[in-house]
């Protein structure tokens, strides 16, 4: 399966979403997706085992419990496909970066302006 067709799913990106700060218990991953996307446990088992078996998350046995956690390797394949057409979205974002630079400098100098000029004390 590619990458893309992996996080093509929302209940997956989702999963993904919850392990991105670190291990996630199965039960409460479960737990979560169960109430957001009304699906039953072994259908969050079955997107995990995707996940999982296409390198997108790891699993850590601790006791009874199994513990889920990011693996880069899947979001890395799926970085690399989208990467050249990264010029697509990079030229209007550096723009935007540009217009509200260009935005807070000239609030902060109508802000100076607007404020009474005080002399200074020699």
């Amino acid at each position: 399966m590619h990458a893309l067709d992996i996080l093509g799913d929302p209940v997956r990106r989702r999963i993904l979403e919850l392990v991105r700060d670190g291990e996630e218990p199965a039960g409460a991953l479960a737990a979560t997706i169960t109430d957001e996307f009304g699906i039953s446990q072994p259908a969050v088992s079955q997107h995990l085992r995707v996940l999982r078996e296409n390198g997108f998350v790891t699993v850590r046995p601790l006791g009874t419990r199994r513990l889920y956690a990011i693996d880069p390797e899947g979001l890395r394949e799926a970085s690399e496909w989208l990467s050249p057409f990264e010029r697509f979205w990079r030229g209007p974002l550096s723009a935007l970066g540009t217009e509200l630079a260009r935005g807070k400098r000239e609030r902060r100098l109508a802000e100076s302006n607007n404020q009474p000029h005080t002399p200074k004390k020699e």
